[in-house]
């Protein structure tokens, strides 16, 4: 009879802890909530973005109005962790945020809130801090920028063709918001798709010291084409540089989506991060009761890699053509983004204009080592050798970029961010 009572005993303890891995067993799914912490609304086209995947996906999922909570135009200070416990006293098993500074404070709430899972945008930290229920999520963006590039090669060369410019006078504007990884990855990529189409091309880049500021943003854009700039991108939320672009009638480059409803007469083409797949991933985890990944890249085949409609009323001729055909490429891996073969570097490790010092290069100026901050600490060390077969493996160390190098042909006008 003991052995009996012991055996059902083992077999209800086992079916509970099931259980307690599977929403179905204490939540069914019309009770699953999803909460998301935006660091602006509407108006910054990298929060739209987010807003509109997480539409799609609350589509594909059936989930509900009421199962879907976004808090807005959170900033990037402890209002982040405070929307945070609001979100989970409205019952949210899962509680996602979008921007790079909102990670301390999620990591906060995640150590207090312990049965909720908290998954977050651009961060760094998920997989050393190693937290059961704090994720990072990012994608390989620099993937869709170099194809934004290629577009913006392929006008430059049209310009010289037609005589509006001359090889030497091909240079590219770019408006960063901070000196990030994340923003050097992007206008590196860039630069270098472009460079893959017209050899001859140089960039300026103009910092702004803000995600989103549509006045700064516009008069950086304005301030690199009196500088000579023919052609303008970004990596900055609003619509102040595609603005100043259709003012001026300059080709533009946007990103996080599609800008020629307004500006119809210069947009060529714009790359974004599809989030869709990774909040289908995540809901669709946490619902079966499956882990989800510490720190998860999207890519191009997961479609989380994305190009907007190329406008052929501004671009070349050809555009679409010639970014397929480059996407097949980077798609089966025969074309490397960041090959080393394609760039010079630089290196300068005394005096006030350091840079590069975590690289070693061969005679010809080309990467030969480069020691990356992966596993970020206060004082951001370089811990991870990031050169192998040729190329720097962006994303795939960790999924938030960590390509900070500074490459010849760029040159940046005001790095004090």
């Amino acid at each position: 009879m003991f052995k009996k009572i012991l055996t059902l005993s083992l077999l209800v303890i086992m079916v509970a802890a099931v259980c307690l891995s599977m929403v179905s067993c204490n939540k069914t799914e019309d009770e699953f909530k999803l909460g998301v912490i935006l660091l602006h609304d509407e108006a910054s086209t990298y929060d739209l973005n987010f807003i509109e995947a997480v539409e799609r996906a609350a589509e594909q999922l059936g989930l509900s109005e009421s199962q879907v909570i976004m808090k807005k135009n959170i900033p990037e200070s402890n209002d982040c962790y405070e929307a945070a416990a609001d979100l989970v006293d409205e019952g949210c098993d899962i509680i996602f945020a979008d921007s790079f500074g909102h990670e301390t404070y999620m990591i906060k709430a995640a150590k207090e809130f312990t049965d909720v899972q908290f998954c977050h945008a651009t961060g760094t930290m998920a997989h050393t801090e190693g937290l059961a229920n704090f994720h990072n999520a990012f994608a390989s963006i620099y993937e869709g920028r170099f194809l934004a590039g290629v577009a913006a090669g392929l006008k430059l060369n049209e310009m010289i063709a037609s005589g509006k410019i001359t090889a030497e006078q091909a240079k590219i504007g770019y408006v960063g918001a901070f000196t990030y990884a994340e923003v050097i990855s992007g206008y590196t990529s860039f630069y270098l798709g472009a460079k893959y189409i017209c050899p001859s091309v140089t960039m300026d880049v103009q910092f702004t010291g803000s995600w989103y500021d549509e006045n700064e943003e516009k008069n950086a854009a304005i301030a690199l084409m009196n500088n000579g700039c023919v052609l303008i991108s970004q990596h900055a939320d609003s619509m102040g540089a595609p603005t100043a672009c259709e003012e001026r009638s300059v080709p533009n480059v946007s990103y996080n989506g599609s800008t020629v409803a307004s500006c119809p007469n210069t947009f060529i083409v714009s790359s974004k991060i599809d989030w869709t797949p990774y909040f289908v991933y995540i809901c669709n985890s946490y619902m079966n009761g499956e882990e989800i990944a510490v720190d998860w890249t999207g890519t191009i085949s997961t479609g989380s890699v994305a190009l907007a409609e190329v406008n052929t009323q501004a671009a070349a001729e050809g555009t679409q053509a010639k970014i397929d055909e480059i996407k097949a490429k980077l798609v089966d891996g025969s074309l490397k983004v960041f090959d080393t073969s394609t760039f010079t570097v630089t290196v300068v490790t005394e005096g006030e204009n350091t840079k590069n010092v975590n690289a070693k290069v061969d005679a010809n100026g080309n990467l030969t080592s480069y020691m990356a901050d992966v596993d970020t600490d206060a004082a951001y060390t370089a811990d991870t050798e990031v050169i192998k077969d040729g190329y720097f493996h962006e994303s795939e160390f960790r999924s938030a970029p960590c390509f900070d190098i500074q490459i010849d042909g760029i040159t940046l006008l005001n790095a004090k961010f």
